[in-house]
């Protein structure tokens, strides 16, 4: 058996909330503009078109607690509180009414967003990565699985920037719930155990300096703290 020319990196894992275990992580993916009314603030139509997604290296998922930097070449880093679903299971061409069966639990994070690069990126037609898929993009709080919280369909979403209520919404305002979300997906990939999705933000993204705390929660689900390091 040949061995490997350096050393492997480490598995990306995330904390399970009250256990010692870890979930590992595989492919981490987001929707797009999930939310009507951001998708409106976005300057976006927010009719029940066909879901978009793009993606964000696991090794970007860093907890959602203590310090998170802000990253390099930016000067308008934004914040999007999501619904963090965790896969169990994986397939093709999955049925809607099939699809939650491959949840292995549910989690909050930020899908932090270097907004000022993907404006860039829009402008020209060029590709979001950077601007989404920077170092620490994707600060999630300990997942939970679903037995603890079953499959949330309804459920305040908020986010607080040092005490100040930014973004609020429910879960039930998404143009495309879990289930579909992830029967759509599986059109286009292979889903497999480990990978996790960010299913939309609603309205209220703004931008984040040095220094501020956040707050953020999904209602039935879980809460996190942290602060935005110095540059």
């Amino acid at each position: 058996m040949t061995g490997f020319v350096i050393t492997p990196p480490p598995v990306p894992a995330l904390a399970v909330a009250g256990s010692d275990q870890v979930f590992p992580l595989r492919r981490v993916f987001c929707v797009g503009r999930n939310y009507a009314a951001h998708a409106r603030e976005m300057g976006s139509d927010p009719n029940r078109e066909p879901p978009f997604f793009f993606t964000k290296p696991a090794d970007a998922v860093v907890p959602a607690s203590g310090a998170v930097p802000y990253p390099v070449a930016t000067q308008e880093l934004h914040h999007e509180i999501e619904l963090v679903v965790a896969l169990g299971a994986g397939g093709t061409d999955i049925a809607p009414e099939k699809a939650l069966d491959l949840v292995w639990g549910y989690g909050v994070g930020l899908d932090l967003t270097r907004r000022d690069l993907q404006a860039i990126a829009k402008k020209d037609g060029r590709p979001w990565d950077m601007a989404k898929g920077f170092d620490a993009s994707a600060p999630v709080g300990p997942l939970l699985p679903v037995a603890r919280t079953g499959h949330p369909r309804q459920g305040r979403i908020w986010l607080e920037v040092n005490g100040q209520l930014k973004q609020e919404g429910d879960l039930n305002e998404m143009i495309w719930p879990v289930a579909d979300i992830i029967a759509s997906l599986s059109r286009l990939v292979a889903l497999a155990p480990g990978d996790l999705i960010f299913t939309g933000t609603p309205s209220g993204v703004d931008a984040l300096v040095p220094g501020d705390r956040v707050r953020g929660g999904v209602d039935g689900v879980s809460t996190f703290e942290l602060t935005v390091a110095g540059r």
